[in-house]
């Protein structure tokens, strides 16, 4: 395995997160779960908060020009697809460096391909958690988007 299908996998991970949002209608994204909890919305920007947590740890420069997303901004799905562009590429800049510098990313154990492991393990839960919140508010999405998350091949 070599560096490009590490960086290439989390670009295949965000955009996969991008494909949902983009199927989540804008007055979805208040949608909550019946065990309530954040909405659609603050569930993709805690994505995007938690890269930033991350960055601010491991590589702070790398926050320039990104700010966490308050509640109110997590309404705003065209902002929400900004946010989550402009963090991935934050993170894949953090795995590359860490790649060049022997594969450890500092503040994580044991390394890099783990921390990617752990990124993409906790946002697609988050993934599962937005599904059913839009299920249970009533919004159920096409079969085609769906499944569509799993195609990893053509995202």
């Amino acid at each position: 395995m070599d560096d490009k299908q590490i960086l290439e996998t989390w670009e295949i991970h965000n955009r996969i997160n991008l494909y949902l949002l983009e199927a989540t209608e804008p007055a979805a994204l208040n949608s909550v779960s019946a065990s309530k909890g954040r909405t659609v919305g603050e569930q993709f920007a805690h994505l995007h908060n938690v890269r930033l947590m991350w960055l601010k740890a491991s590589a702070p420069e790398l926050l320039a020009g990104l700010a966490k997303i308050e509640k109110e901004q997590a309404r705003d799905k065209k902002f929400l697809r900004k946010s989550l562009e402009n963090s991935s590429k934050a993170i894949g800049l953090l795995l590359s460096q860490s790649l060049k510098q022997g594969g450890k990313v500092k503040g994580f154990k044991p390394h890099v391909v783990a921390f990617l492991g752990y990124l993409i393990s906790h946002e697609s839960h988050h993934r599962g958690q937005i599904i059913l919140s839009l299920k249970q508010a009533g919004t159920v999405l096409d079969k085609k988007i769906l499944y569509g998350i799993w195609e990893w091949g053509v995202r």
